[in-house]
């Protein structure tokens, strides 16, 4: 890193993508302010991901809540006065029920995660980041290779990842006016609890059910490290990191 430690949030960090991603950073010289709903996943994360001389600071957030939300943002600037990098990775999924049986409630869980709450986020991020100094910083969604092509019996997790990269377009082309950059990730069966299911076969568009396979949650951290490290001069608008042989490109 550069002379100073650079400042980033990453949400949904105490499990999977979210706490590789919170460590690709330290590694790289962030400090790391780790969001979760979970007070202790958040502490086994951090002793799990520890680097020697890194800053960490652990911050129970819901985010399907605007008070938890800028509490979350109010902490991470009393602690470290600044703002360079939100790393927008909580959500969830929702289970394979027929598209006329998906109870409405479930339906408002999913949409209120992985949609309100990276609205949330992004919003008091535009909050800090305009009226800093040096002005500006990056926002990366994790959006999904289902924000392009559905699966099966997928409609409340396909249809928030779409939303999401239609609002990481938006936030690319508002936050121009302020330096801040914004991009997405798109995950294609990283290795986590979450996935867990794959290895043993899932619904496939015809009808079938087959194992896919999943990568090193890892290669998704290195990459949004990459897109981080940038200049906020250039962005990543979207990148997708796949394992090469699940069956995505053609799927539908």
């Amino acid at each position: 890193m550069a002379e100073r430690s650079k400042i980033a949030i990453v949400t949904g960090a105490g499990t999977g993508v979210g706490k590789a991603i919170a460590a690709g950073l330290l590694k790289a010289g962030y400090s790391v302010v780790m969001a979760g709903r979970r007070q202790e996943a958040l502490e086994a994360a951090a002793r799990e991901i520890a680097e020697e001389g890194a800053s960490t600071l652990l911050v129970p957030t819901d985010v399907t809540d605007p008070a938890s939300v800028a509490a979350l943002f109010g902490a991470t600037k009393q602690a470290f006065g600044r703002l360079d990098l939100l790393v927008n990775n909580a959500g969830m999924g929702s289970p394979a029920v027929p598209f006329e049986d998906i109870p409405f409630e479930q339906w408002q869980r999913v949409v209120d995660t992985n949609l309100t709450g990276t609205f949330l986020c992004a919003q008091e991020a535009f909050r800090i980041m305009k009226d800093q100094n040096p002005r500006g910083g990056r926002i990366i969604n994790n959006g999904s290779v289902s924000a392009y092509a559905p699966r099966p019996l997928s409609a409340p997790y396909t249809a928030t990842k779409h939303a999401v990269l239609g609002l990481t377009k938006s936030t690319s082309l508002d936050g121009r006016a302020y330096d801040i950059a914004c991009g997405q990730i798109d995950i294609g069966n990283a290795a986590t609890d979450m996935t867990a299911r794959m290895t043993e076969g899932v619904l496939q568009p015809n009808g079938t059910l087959a194992p896919e396979p999943r990568i090193d949650p890892k290669h998704v951290a290195d990459a949004v490290v990459y897109m981080a490290g940038l200049p906020l001069d250039a962005n990543v608008l979207t990148m997708t990191v796949m394992a090469t042989k699940m069956p995505f490109v053609g799927r539908g």
